[in-house]
């Protein structure tokens, strides 16, 4: 059998507003032998594999059949995963604002409409002309999105609720039009009379508040679909935005080569760069010359860096400390770890199942059945001997007592309630997508390090020779302090900061001769007294004797340690390390009551995980993993048929974040965590994470109770209006009021 080469490519795709929208693409392009394609909604992307026989002109043109329209990426976007993904955000950003503008035009101008409408004793003379010219910009202008994706669809031969939307309102603006024209609707003192039924004199009523307030409810729906979809695609900009922009290139040979600031894209594989002390490492690359601490959270996410030297492999966006840097690039641009993790969260979000809205899917049956119903409706009412008008006007009322305008709002209103209420307790909930993915969650993943432990360096514990933590303790944190003080390192801020606390007389020491040696310690002469503090081996190779002790206390100890000497001797063993946050046993109790199964995930050594673990009651433990380790966790646990949710804080947990089916951002954490997560905590404290999970499932619960009801209504309602018992005015109100239930239902979450 002959096979042929397959290609893979990413296709810009414009117009896709909804799940169905990336089914139908989804759908089209497979139609094509040999062709799979997954489409993302959030980076309006699709990625196509096809095999040689299939042209991209063959692609492009089934996206255009399917209604939309697709582009080939630009060189630049092909190199860089992240690239096109800002150009697709940006264009979503830009579509955003005048989805907005349509959406305030049309609330400003359907709000006297309303009012008039329902109000009686407001209606002055000729009141319905001054509706008329301000409805009818809000039903032609305000809802052309709706109308020309109802007429897209329907040149495929499909319906959607855009379907619904479109025929309800238009249909219900026309009536109104030629009651108004060739009724008596446009006499003046023209007024709504509040009575049930449609047997009365036909052409004396018009439905413009109808029309225009569904179209304006569903504005709104757009426009917070619109800013959740700008919010997903914003993960792969936040992981480029590590990257430094310019470089310190050394040019020239000899023994004094120049330096030059040259832009990140200039940098080639084999060029010899320079790094200072707090920059960030521009490439991945190999230590040429010097020695230096190197702060890989981003990777790893513990908070103490990785001492190297010359040969040791360095990552693009970590950061030095300590030292200054030669090295040489090995590999730069879309080759570097850093944006291999960036294309591994695309990926993820690619493969992410996005849950289809209730609405949309019960919308299938939904949307026939109710036309089916209006056109059944007018020939029943012909066929008894009823007058024309008459039948027109009961097909109206099933027309626009089906309008969804409380289906439009169930979703919006409940999930701009929730995210309200979550954002004053500290939680940020990107829309109803994560709110359906969070009530189906059966497993949680937990990275250690900022999230159930601090992130940050502090002092855990000083050892004496003689074991004590009195008076000798202070005394050695005071010295190591002194040597310190001048270090931006990270464990050498901690020393500092724990002597203030413990001896905060050791400022007034007395330090010179100063020397620091990177990634080894510090040796100087406090108050004529020489010392060292720095790694146990270090002293030892200074010629300081280390006590049996304090060899044993060290061994034994999964923190880093810190020696301190005077005079030939070891005298103190200072521990720096990571605590665990307050709350973090009870968030742990919290989730398993949840009905959560929880299990660390962590970059950090067997023996600390461990300790952990043990001290929180977890079981599971997985450590020592790299960032893509944790994503292989992620999708193992989902292949065996689990729901998973991840909560992360750092670089190395993004692409994890991105596959979980919820990811869960800490507070404090990189915006490239929060940007790829579904939740994101603004809180910095465990309790948020259980608060976030219990919120979330209460919004949807919410969610939910509004379909159930808003269905209910119409099953209820629509049998109503087909026998005559609704007129479309009193139809238009019972929607109205339907609107206004899943409002206050919604506001309930306010005590979540």
């Amino acid at each position: 059998m002959l096979q042929h080469e397959t290609r893979t490519i990413d296709l810009g795709i414009e117009g896709m507003t909804c799940a169905s929208c990336v089914s139908r693409v989804e759908k089209r392009l497979g139609r094509i032998e040999g062709v799979e394609a997954e489409v993302n909604l959030a980076t309006e992307k699709a990625r196509v594999s096809f095999p040689s026989t299939t042209s991209i002109d063959d692609l492009l043109e089934a996206v255009r059949a399917a209604g939309y329209t697709a582009r080939m990426p630009t060189a630049e976007e092909a190199s860089t995963p992240t690239t096109g993904d800002s150009q697709a955000g940006a264009a979503s950003a830009a579509a955003s604002d005048p989805l907005m503008t349509r959406f305030v035009i049309s609330a400003v101008l359907t709000a006297p409409v309303v009012v008039l409408s329902m109000a009686p004793a407001l209606q002055f003379t000729y009141w319905q002309w001054l509706s008329l010219v301000l409805a009818a910009p809000v039903v032609v202008w305000g809802g052309w999105p709706f109308h020309r994706t109802a007429a897209a669809n329907l040149g495929r031969g499909s319906l959607s609720m855009d379907t619904l939307v479109s025929l309800g309102t238009l249909t219900a603006f026309a009536w109104s039009l030629w009651s108004l024209f060739f009724g008596t609707a446009g006499m003046p003192g023209m007024t709504h009379e509040w009575s049930f039924g449609v047997r009365g004199a036909p052409g004396g009523d018009i439905y413009l508040e109808v029309a225009a307030g569904v179209i304006t409810v569903l504005l709104l729906g757009r426009v917070l679909e619109a800013r959740s979809k700008r919010r997903a695609g914003q993960s792969l900009r936040t992981l480029l935005e590590l990257a430094p922009r310019e470089v310190t290139v050394l040019r020239g040979e000899g023994s004094e080569p120049r330096e030059e600031r040259v832009p990140i894209a200039t940098l080639r594989p084999g060029d010899r760069f320079v790094v200072r002390p707090g920059e960030r490492i521009a490439a991945d690359g190999i230590v040429a010359l010097g020695e230096a601490g190197v702060d890989e959270s981003m990777l790893t996410g513990e908070p103490a860096p990785v001492d190297v030297q010359p040969g040791s492999t360095v990552t693009a966006a970590t950061i030095v400390h300590g030292g200054r840097l030669v090295v040489a690039a090995e590999r730069v641009g879309a080759d570097t770890r850093l944006a291999q993790i960036a294309r591994l969260v695309e990926d993820a979000q690619l493969g992410k199942s996005r849950a289809q809205r209730l609405a949309d899917r019960i919308s299938a049956v939904f949307v026939p059945i109710v036309i089916a119903l209006a056109v059944a409706t007018a020939i029943v009412w012909v066929a008894t001997g009823s007058p024309a008008e008459q039948a027109i006007t009961a097909a109206v009322a099933v027309l626009v007592i089906a309008c969804p305008c409380a289906l439009g709002l169930a979703t919006p209103m409940a999930v701009l309630v929730g995210t309200g209420r979550g954002a004053e307790r500290g939680i940020l909930i990107t829309g109803p997508d994560a709110l359906d993915r969070a009530g189906a969650v059966d497993t949680i993943l937990l990275d250690k390090t900022g999230t159930l432990t601090t992130g940050r360096m502090s002092l855990t514990g000083v050892t004496t020779v003689a074991g004590s933590v009195g008076t000798e303790s202070a005394a050695a944190l005071a010295l190591a302090a002194a040597l310190e003080r001048g270090s931006e390192h990270p464990i050498a801020r901690a020393i500092v900061v724990g002597a203030d606390a413990a001896a905060p007389g050791w400022r007034g020491a007395q330090v010179s001769d100063f020397r620091a040696h990177a990634g080894l310690g510090v040796t100087g002469v406090v108050d004529d007294v020489a010392a060292a503090a720095g790694r146990p081996a270090f002293l030892v190779e200074l010629g300081y004797r280390m006590p049996v002790s304090l060899e044993q206390r060290a061994a034994a100890s999964d923190d880093t340690q810190v020696a301190v000497g005077e005079d030939g001797e070891v005298v103190a063993l200072i521990e720096v390390g990571d605590r665990l946050r307050d709350g973090a046993r009870a968030t742990v109790d919290r989730l398993r009551a949840l009905g959560l199964r929880p299990a660390l995930v962590t970059g950090d050594a067997e023996r600390p995980a461990a300790r952990v673990a043990a001290t929180l009651g977890i079981d599971e433990v997985h450590a020592g993993v790299s960032p893509e380790g944790k994503l292989e966790i992620v999708r193992r646990e989902q292949a065996d048929g689990r729901r998973v949710a991840m909560v992360g804080d750092g670089v190395n947990d993004a692409a994890a974040l991105a596959a979980a089916d919820l990811g869960i951002a800490m507070g404090g954490g990189t915006d490239a965590a929060a940007s790829a997560s579904d939740l994101a905590l603004t809180r910095d404290e465990p309790g948020a994470i259980a608060d976030a999970i219990s919120l979330a499932r209460a919004t949807l619960g919410t969610i939910k109770g509004n379909l159930f009801w808003a269905f209910a209504y119409n099953v209820a309602a629509i049998p109503l209006a087909a026998a005559g018992v609704l007129n479309p005015m009193i139809a238009g109100a019972a929607m109205a009021f339907s609107s206004v239930f899943v409002v206050l239902n919604s506001l309930r979450l306010r005590r979540a």
